[in-house]
Formats: C-alpha cells, sequence, structure tokens
C-alpha cells in the first residue's frame, strides 16, 4: 500500500520526508503572505550592484520607464495631460467646495500630488486628483467636532490632519505588503458604497442648484428632502434654470461620448465649458443680484506650506483619526480597483502594494503643502487613458498645467457660479449609481446583492461610515460562513473512466462497494474542525443507511485532502477523534493525497503512525485497489 504507478510505468511512492524546520516552513510562509509575485526572483546570480540597480528600479518606477523616454511618447503624454488638466481645474473647485475648504485648495491638490505619482506610482493610466466620496467622508467626520463655519482655520487645519493620517496608513499598509486588508472591501461593498455616497451627494447639490441660502449639516436622505421643504422659500428661479441648463449641457456631451467613442474629449472638456461660461455669464450680468453665488476671490502663487496647520490637540483628533482611517481604505480600494481596471484593459498589471505605497507618500506630503486628499479618480483616469497617455509623465504635464494656472489663471475662476460647480458634481455623481451592476448581482448572487444594498442604503439614510460598516460586516459574516462551513462531497466513480466526482453533480457517478469516498475542499483548523467531523459521521450514518437496505456495510472511508491546503493542531485532533468514532464501528479510515505542510503536521503528531503508512496513498484509485485488496484477505 501507499503506492501508485506513475505516467512511465513505474511506481510512485507517498513522500514521508522528514518535516522542514520551523525556520524554513515561516519563511516559505512568510514569502507567500507578503511577496505572493516574487518580485525579486530574477536577483539569483546577479552582482550587487545589478541587485541595488533592479531595487531602485522596483522601488522608484520612475526609474524603469523614464530612461527609455521618448520625445514621441511626451508628445501622446502631453495632449492626455493637458486634456486632463481641463478636466482637474472644474472637479478641483468642485470637490473642495464638496469639503467645505477654499476651493484654491482643490487646485492645490491637482499639482504636488501627481507629482509624487509620477515618481513612485506604478499605474501608466492613473491620474491623481481629488474626489467626491472621499470629499464628503472627511467634511462629514470632521464637522462631528468642528464645524467650518465656526471656525474655519481649525476646520482646514484639520481636513490636512486627516489626509497625513491617510498617507501614512496607506504608506504602512503598503512598506509591510499588507494589500490583503483592503481586499475586505467586496466588489459588492464598493459598488453599494459609491451608489449611496453618489446618492447624497447629488442630494447636497440641491443647495446650490436652488439656490438655497440654508441647508442641513446632515447627509442623510431624509435630512436633506426636509431642509429643501423647510427652506423652499428661498429658492430662486434664475439660479435653478442656470443650474438645469449646465446640467443638460453635461449630459448631452456625454450622450456625444457614449455614441461616438473617438469624441471623448468632448466629454473631458465639458466640464471646463461650464466653469468658463459661467465665469463670462456671472461677470457680465453680476449674477448676484440674481441671487447666483459665486466662488469669490482666489489667492495666486503654488502651494503654501501646511506644516504648521497640523493639528494634533487631543481635544479634536478623534475626527481625523476617525476620517483618516476611513479614507486612507475607501481611497486605496478606488484607485487600485481603477487602476488595475485600465491595467487590465491594455493587457497589463499594476502592483497594488507599490500604489498603497504611491498614495501614501503622495498624501503625505500632500498635507504638509497645502493639499487634502487625493486618489486616482475614475473619471480623470477613463480620460487619460482614453486620451492615448503612455506613461506616468502625464500626471507630471497636468501639474505643470495646474502650476501655471495657480500663477496667472486662479483668480479668474473667482467668478465661478456655484450652481455651475453643483451641476458638475451632480453630472459625474449619476455616473456612479451603477443600477445595471446591482440587477446584475441581485440575479447572480442574493447574498452580494443584500452586502450591496446594505452599503447603499447604510449610507443613504443613516451615514456613510454605519452603510460602510454594515456591508463590511455582512461580508465578513458570509466569509466566516465560507471558512466555518467548508464544502465537502461524497465521491462516486464516473464509468469507463478513472475519474471520481461528486456525485450531487453527476448523478450517474457510481459508488464503491463497502467504500465511502469524501472530498474535503478547505483548510481544517479550530473555526471549523467541529463541522468537519460532524459532517464527516452524518455522510458515514447516511451511507450505511444506504449500504444496510443493500447488504452491503461501510468498512473503509476515504478521506481525499488534496484540497486540503492547511491544518493545525486542532484540526489534526479531530481526525484522531473521527479515527476513534469510526473503528468503535469497525470502519477503517485511509488518507488520500495529503499536501507537503498537512503531511508533516500529520508525522510531527504522530497521525501517520497512529493510523499506518499503510493508509495513506497518492490517488483515490489506488486507495480503492488497496482497500479491496485487504478485503480479499
Amino acid at each position: 500500500m501507499g503506492t501508485v504507478n506513475s505516467d512511465d510505468g513505474g511506481v510512485a511512492k507517498v513522500s514521508f520526508a522528514t518535516p522542514r524546520t520551523f525556520a524554513t516552513t515561516f519563511k516559505s510562509d512568510l514569502k507567500e503572505t507578503l511577496f505572493p509575485d516574487d518580485p525579486f526572483h530574477d536577483f539569483n546570480g546577479k552582482t550587487l550592484p545589478e541587485k541595488a540597480k533592479k531595487s531602485i528600479k522596483y522601488f522608484v518606477p520612475v526609474f524603469q520607464w523614464l530612461p527609455s523616454y521618448t520625445r514621441k511618447l511626451f508628445m501622446y503624454d502631453l495632449l492626455a495631460g493637458v486634456t486632463i488638466a481641463s478636466l482637474a481645474i472644474p472637479q478641483g473647485i468642485s470637490y473642495a467646495k464638496l469639503a467645505n475648504i477654499p476651493p484654491v485648495i482643490g487646485l492645490y491638490s491637482s499639482f504636488v500630488p501627481p507629482l509624487i505619482y509620477a515618481v513612485f506610482g506604478n499605474s501608466k493610466y492613473l491620474a491623481v486628483g481629488t474626489v467626491a466620496s472621499s470629499s464628503l467622508i472627511i467634511a462629514g467626520a470632521i464637522e462631528k467636532r468642528v464645524h467650518e463655519a465656526d471656525d474655519p482655520q481649525l476646520y482646514l487645519n484639520l481636513i490636512f490632519t486627516a489626509t497625513l493620517i491617510s498617507g501614512v496608513i496607506q504608506l504602512i499598509l503598503g512598506v509591510f505588503r499588507l494589500g490583503i486588508l483592503v481586499d475586505f472591501l467586496s466588489h459588492s461593498t464598493i459598488t453599494g458604497f459609491m451608489g449611496g455616497t453618489a446618492t447624497i451627494i447629488c442630494l447636497q447639490q440641491l443647495k446650490g442648484i436652488f439656490g438655497l441660502k440654508h441647508f442641513t449639516t446632515h447627509t442623510d436622505v431624509v435630512s436633506v428632502i426636509k431642509a429643501i421643504f423647510k427652506y423652499k422659500h428661498e429658492i430662486r428661479w434664475e439660479c435653478t434654470l442656470v443650474g438645469v441648463i449646465f446640467l443638460i449641457f453635461l449630459h448631452l456631451a456625454k450622450m456625444v461620448k457614449q455614441k461616438k467613442p473617438k469624441l471623448f474629449w468632448v466629454a473631458a472638456i465639458a466640464p471646463m465649458a461650464v466653469v468658463a461660461i459661467g465665469c463670462i455669464f456671472a461677470y457680465a450680468a453680476d449674477a448676484k443680484k440674481y441671487g447666483i453665488a459665486i466662488v469669490g476671490p482666489l489667492k495666486k502663487g503654488i502651494n503654501p506650506s501646511s506644516l504648521k496647520n497640523l493639528d494634533f490637540n487631543p481635544k479634536y483628533i478623534s475626527a481625523p483619526i476617525e476620517a483618516g482611517v476611513i479614507t486612507a481604505f475607501v481611497a486605496l480600494a478606488e484607485g487600485i480597483a481603477i487602476g488595475r481596471s485600465f491595467a487590465l484593459m491594455a493587457n497589463q498589471q499594476i502592483d497594488g502594494n507599490k500604489e498603497m505605497i504611491a498614495f501614501g507618500l503622495m498624501n503625505i506630503v500632500g498635507s504638509l503643502t497645502s493639499c487634502y486628499l487625493t486618489t486616482g479618480p475614475f473619471s480623470k483616469t477613463a480620460v487619460n487613458y482614453n486620451a492615448g497617455c503612455k506613461t506616468q509623465m502625464t500626471n507630471v504635464v497636468m501639474a505643470i498645467c495646474m502650476m501655471l494656472t495657480l500663477f496667472f489663471l486662479a483668480p479668474l475662476f473667482s467668478y465661478t457660479p456655484l450652481v455651475a460647480l453643483s451641476a458638475i458634481i451632480m453630472s459625474a455623481m449619476l455616473g456612479l449609481i451603477e443600477y445595471e451592476k446591482a440587477y446584475h448581482l441581485f440575479k447572480t448572487d442574493k447574498f452580494d446583492f443584500l452586502i450591496c444594498m446594505a452599503a447603499f442604503l447604510g449610507v443613504a439614510f443613516i451615514s456613510m461610515d454605519v452603510g460602510l460598516m454594515l456591508s463590511v460586516g455582512l461580508a465578513l459574516v458570509r466569509a466566516l460562513l465560507y471558512v466555518s462551513r467548508p464544502a465537502s462531497s461524497k465521491l462516486g466513480n464516473i464509468p469507463d473512466t478513472g475519474l471520481y466526482r461528486d456525485v450531487e453533480q453527476y448523478p450517474g457517478a457510481i459508488s464503491i462497494p463497502k467504500t465511502l469516498v469524501l472530498q474535503l475542499g478547505s483548510p481544517i483548523y479550530f473555526a471549523n474542525s467541529s463541522y468537519i467531523r460532524e459532517r464527516i459521521l452524518r455522510w458515514v450514518r447516511d451511507e450505511q443507511a444506504s449500504k444496510d437496505s443493500q447488504g452491503d456495510d461501510v468498512e473503509y472511508v476515504l478521506l481525499d485532502l488534496g484540497g486540503v491546503t492547511s491544518i493545525d493542531i486542532t484540526g489534526v485532533e479531530t481526525l484522531f477523534e473521527i479515527r476513534r468514532s469510526l473503528e468503535v464501528q469497525e470502519i477503517k479510515v485511509v488518507i488520500v493525497n495529503p499536501r507537503l505542510e498537512v503531511m508533516e503536521k500529520l508525522i510531527v503528531t504522530n497521525f501517520v503512525d497512529k493510523i499506518g503508512r499503510d493508509r495513506i496513498f497518492l490517488s483515490i484509485q489506488d486507495a480503492i485497489e488497496g482497500c479491496k485488496f485487504s478485503l480479499e484477505q
């Protein structure tokens, strides 16, 4: 026993090699956990200078593409960079307004962070900038402690502090390669969260569209609707009319892009056109007379230092910490997902851990240079991709355009009507409510749909952090159910083949006389060992009931462990308990195809000695033949 014929006609034996040392297994596990992509695989045989050069290229991606950069590539990047800069100006002003901070901060945030990303970023297509969801999250968290209207400077200081905390968290996650934590934000959670956030952002913009002077500080749907009815007497029809016209214009621009993708630039410059038209209109018609508010004065010049503005006062620090933690994960999940999506479209890959480091560094440096939280916005990245960008140089071009704007053009945007910014934000957010994707989840996976709706409804009707926690909580419950209730199956032989498959999936599969073949498909450890024991014993009980009616008792239980990647001490004790329980019934346990880590654990715990090496086989077929041989003795 314990052998199987190999393909070349020889006999292959089960390996009972001496278990590896703790240091060897720990090094292997650590490598698989932190470096699954094996980034240093080509270091073998290289000299120290070559290793140093490769290390620099790995950790600072700009050295990978810059040495081979050409004028032809620059022409593509120049066009793409100027295009996304035209989108960055209105978005920067709009999202800064959403965060209740001076509009010029939004422009600052499209100058310094893109330069940092161009050096450390891993994605060719990602365009750096501010996003609506993180803007609203930061504003919502900070306003729990300080209202912008009460103390604007303290409010702004806490925004910078939250950005620093977010950057530090992102950097730590990247350095220690803990990208796995971001994976807890499932696709369903992100879909629901973004949809709910887009909904409340759209509702918040009704203040600008209607020209209201007073509004609620809460973000939930009910509070916003109540505020609209409460202050309906403040609605200015002139402001509403202008807002509707701008919305229609932006929608038409999107339709042009959808019908003729080559005209993507129409949708890309539409927000800038709205700002320009709005500025001219507000200046020429003296918009204030008609109740149409404008942005107000914007400072000329590039980012001043904000190091002295960072505020770690214990009285207020809880708000920046909350904002920093939530936005760190949300911004990472959004930015990395967007970067990967566009990389896959070009049949390329990006390193999520490098992206974390890049995001962390650009937010740390940004917090020290009067910027607030930045990541990779979908709209700007899509425009960058469609504009034909070739490298990260597009972010440098965008940053230079923003620098020129800050030096020479910033005052011109002081006449931007707030209603124009509200229209731009609403138009952008409507595209983030993915009805079709939610319907697809409903049709394909009801639990995923429930996770999605928990995020959507929680964000829309309670708050963003509660919605996120509800959704992540449900996703974790589902993951725990998978972990604690792993799948197992009874196998049968498909006639005229040597294949053994799940009898539930293949009803024609034939059971083996006097033998029950079970397949386990997950690690065995403390969280699921009790369930696995009970499930195996139930399989045996049900099989005995079936065999008894046919006069064919079960004498062997074969456990196929090929899908069991690991086992802990509790899991081994469970196997001992299963063996004892079945021996009482005169049923022998046979182990099939244990993997390396599992076999090592079975050897060091003496399970192999207890069960006997002649009860361990390489394949199901070999185990069945061995059992038949024993039955014939």
